[in-house]
């Protein structure tokens, strides 16, 4: 059966008290071109108490789509996959770990017909990072990661490098048929896990990564992995929704 005829694509952006590197993260997003397929842009200010929102205000060629509270990532991805047009999705935070580059290679899967789901590895490019130079630690995030992976290969029978990666491209058929419920950091989790349960087929590409420091805004802490935990668990053997 021959590959569907994919024609969007569509970065899905969740935004929170992101002023420093909004403007550059969307120059970055906007200059990527996929051969043979438009871009979308949809950014979710997530009740930010800082600039972001009137930063976004002035970008032209952004849907922009705001919360007057903060709902956490999981709900603002939610809210701007709602309102994404696009035939295969891509979920972008807001910051510079990432690179835009990286999109071809994420698509490229679904475009072939070889998967639903495409997940980014962080660990193919280079090993990871435990102490930076400015004092930020990093082996309990590797620890975590590696927990979550195991965890998550071992009750759903995968050989998966990494889930933690921001980088997900899906498509539309799969986001209206996985009904993610969460609000949180666990938004990925659980993506993958009833995408799984509902027989997508995932595969994952290498990506490049250069994590940020908490001192220049990461916001995710031990206390989500407990939750992402939780989700992997409970997914695994809850009735899904219909």
């Amino acid at each position: 059966m021959p590959p569907e005829p994919y024609k969007k694509y569509t970065v899905v952006i969740a935004a929170y008290n992101e002023e420093s590197t909004l403007a550059e993260l969307l120059r970055r997003v906007q200059a990527v071109t996929v051969p043979g397929m438009a871009q979308e842009i949809v950014v979710v200010d997530d009740g930010s108490t800082d600039r972001t929102a009137e930063i976004l205000r002035k970008i032209p060629g952004v849907t922009t789509l705001f919360h007057e509270k903060n709902r956490g990532k999981g709900g603002a991805l939610k809210t701007g996959i709602a309102h994404a047009t696009g035939d295969i999705l891509i979920l972008q935070d807001a910051d510079l770990e990432y690179n835009p580059e990286d999109f071809v290679s994420l698509v490229r899967p679904i475009l072939e017909g070889r998967a639903e789901l495409v997940l980014g590895s962080r660990f193919f490019y280079r090993g990871p990072r435990f102490l930076t130079k400015n004092g930020d630690p990093f082996l309990s995030h590797y620890i975590g990661n590696k927990l979550i992976i195991a965890i998550t290969n071992l009750l759903y029978g995968q050989k998966i490098s990494d889930y933690e990666g921001c980088y997900k491209a899906f498509t539309r058929a799969l986001a209206q048929k996985v009904n993610v419920g969460t609000d949180g950091f666990d938004f990925d989790n659980e993506l993958v896990c009833k995408s799984l349960r509902h027989g997508y087929r995932i595969t994952e590409v290498p990506i490049q990564y250069q994590p940020r420091l908490y001192s220049e805004g990461k916001k995710i802490c031990w206390k989500d992995g407990f939750h992402m935990l939780w989700t992997i668990l409970k997914w695994r053997f809850l009735p899904l929704p219909k």
